[in-house]
This record gives structure tokens, C-alpha cells and sequence, in this order.
């Protein structure tokens, strides 16, 4: 398997995305699970049939692209140069001294944020990306490897992790995470998205308000016919609320920034749908977690 990533990571860019959109709809049409949540997702956000339809095909150039970016030589420039929308945000945090927490749904080509950043802004300061490790140990061996770059650094998901995200937010660096990645059993709280309760991380609002770091939401999305990726920086719709309006309770403040961060990702995928991965499983509910409440 090893050996097949690698194949592919020296196929150009068209042709992996030409082939991803084929993998997409074959995923879709094999695989009943994957359909069932795809839909069911889709129906969230009431999605019109033309824009499931090419999130069928994105999902697929997603996981295509994988193994072009992993394994792309570290001294070698992303091509084309992606474009930058919003980059100012990123200067004026960085001029200012302070940390940013750059967070991304599971949007468009979101393993690319990490790496432009690094090759745009990493000499002045790193950013030091949170990763969950896969399963299977030749795709672990990947991940360690692939995402460690000039500029770039990476963190397990573990309490180690977060320490090391915490440490680099207060010299002033950035760190980037999936707000919609399902966290582990005790680092999140039920808040909905789109309209659902989710298990959501409490991670992202924790780092901004421990550390007084800018939080950016960002967006990667994928241009057509494998033109490159715009990449498009936020300023956060609404704050992250430091204090709770319910009496002082700590579950019910994280509840609400958990919330936040939900509706700011939503915010994201809204500008670009058809490329957000509508088949993850969002609402899944770690082991040993608490019931999921009543809609």
C-alpha cells in the first residue's frame, strides 16, 4: 500500500483529481454507509442535488490529492502558488506578537493551509499542526513524516499535544486544527451543528482564551480543473464568549464556545459547500460519553 501512495504522489494534479472524481462516485455508489451519512448530512444543510453531486466528486480529488502533498519533497515550492485571500489578518496578528489559532473545517484542500503557511510564513514563526494518528502503522509512519516541513510542526491529538500547541501560542506562533473533528471521550461537549447535537472539540475555544491568541478561521478551496487552491482567511463572526451567562457553570461556558465554534464553521462550509466532506461522520459519539441529548 505503501508503495501505491507513492506511485500516486508522482501522478500530476489533473489526472489525480480526474481520477478522485471517479473514486468519489464509486465510494458513493459501493458503500452504504457512506451514502446513508452523506445524505443524511446533505439533507442538514439542504443541499441542492447539483451541489451533492459535486461534493460526490470533491470527496474523491480530496483523497486523491493526499498523497501529492504528503510526499512532496520539502524544499519543493507547492505549484501552483496557491492565492491568498486574507492574508493581512495573518500579518497583523503576527506583527502584534500574538499566537493564532488557525482552524479549518473538513473543507476543500485543507492539508494545503498548513504547508502555504509554512512556506509563506513560517520563517517568522512556525505552525504547529494537531493530528489524530491512523491505525494502520505504514500510514502513521506517513503522517509523522509527510506533515514535519520547514515552518511546519505537528502534535498528536494527547495531553503532551496540547501542551506543545499551548507552548507555541505563547511565544507567539500559530497552530492550526479541525474544530469539526469528533474528539476523544472527556475533550468535548454536545453543541449543535447545523441543527444536530455533535460531540465537539473544547480544544480550539481553550487555546484562544488560555493564551490570547487570534483565533482565523480559514478555508482552502480547490480551484477547478486542478488551477490550484485560493485560500481564503476570516475574521471570526462572533467572539468567542470569555464568561458564561448561566450562573458562573464551566460546562455550560464551554457548551457556548463549543457552539461558537460550530456556527463558525458552518459559516465556512456555507461559502464553499460542495466541497466539504459530507460523508464524515460528524455526530458520532466517542465511547463512554454521556448520551447524546434529545434534539
Amino acid at each position: 500500500m505503501r508503495s501505491l501512495f507513492h506511485w500516486f504522489s508522482r501522478w500530476p494534479l489533473w489526472l489525480l483529481h480526474g481520477v478522485g472524481a471517479m473514486l468519489g462516485w464509486l465510494g458513493y455508489a459501493l458503500s452504504a454507509r457512506y451514502r446513508r451519512h452523506f445524505e443524511a448530512h446533505a439533507d442538514l444543510a439542504h443541499l441542492s442535488a447539483a451541489t451533492r453531486r459535486e461534493a460526490i466528486a470533491q470527496a474523491g480529488r480530496m483523497l486523491a490529492e493526499l498523497p501529492h502533498f504528503w510526499l512532496r519533497p520539502g524544499h519543493q515550492p507547492l505549484a501552483p502558488a496557491p492565492e491568498w485571500e486574507g492574508a493581512e489578518l495573518i500579518e497583523r496578528a503576527l506583527d502584534a506578537g500574538r499566537g493564532i489559532v488557525a482552524m479549518t473545517p473538513h473543507l476543500g484542500g485543507f492539508e494545503v493551509i498548513a504547508q502555504a503557511y509554512a512556506e509563506r510564513f513560517g520563517a517568522r514563526q512556525p505552525m504547529t499542526a494537531l493530528y489524530r494518528p491512523a491505525r494502520q502503522a505504514w500510514l502513521r509512519e506517513l503522517q509523522e513524516t509527510a506533515r514535519q516541513r520547514p515552518g511546519l510542526l505537528t502534535a498528536q491529538a494527547t495531553l503532551a499535544g496540547v501542551r506543545q500547541m499551548i507552548r507555541a501560542l505563547k511565544k507567539g506562533q500559530t497552530v492550526g486544527l479541525l474544530p469539526d473533528q469528533v474528539p476523544p471521550v472527556g475533550m468535548g461537549v454536545w453543541a449543535p451543528f447545523f441543527g444536530r447535537p455533535a460531540y465537539t472539540m473544547t480544544l480550539a475555544s481553550r487555546l484562544v482564551l488560555s493564551t490570547g491568541a487570534v483565533p482565523l478561521p480559514m478555508l482552502c478551496e480547490r480551484l477547478p480543473r486542478a488551477a490550484g487552491y485560493r485560500i481564503r482567511v476570516f475574521e471570526m463572526p462572533e467572539a468567542v464568549p470569555v464568561t458564561t451567562d448561566v450562573g458562573g457553570d464551566e460546562i455550560a461556558h464551554q457548551t457556548e464556545c463549543a457552539a461558537v465554534m460550530n456556527r463558525t464553521m458552518e459559516y465556512l462550509i456555507r461559502q464553499c459547500p460542495a466541497q466539504y466532506l459530507w460523508g464524515y461522520e460528524r455526530y458520532k459519539a466517542p465511547r463512554a460519553t454521556r448520551p447524546m441529548p434529545a434534539v
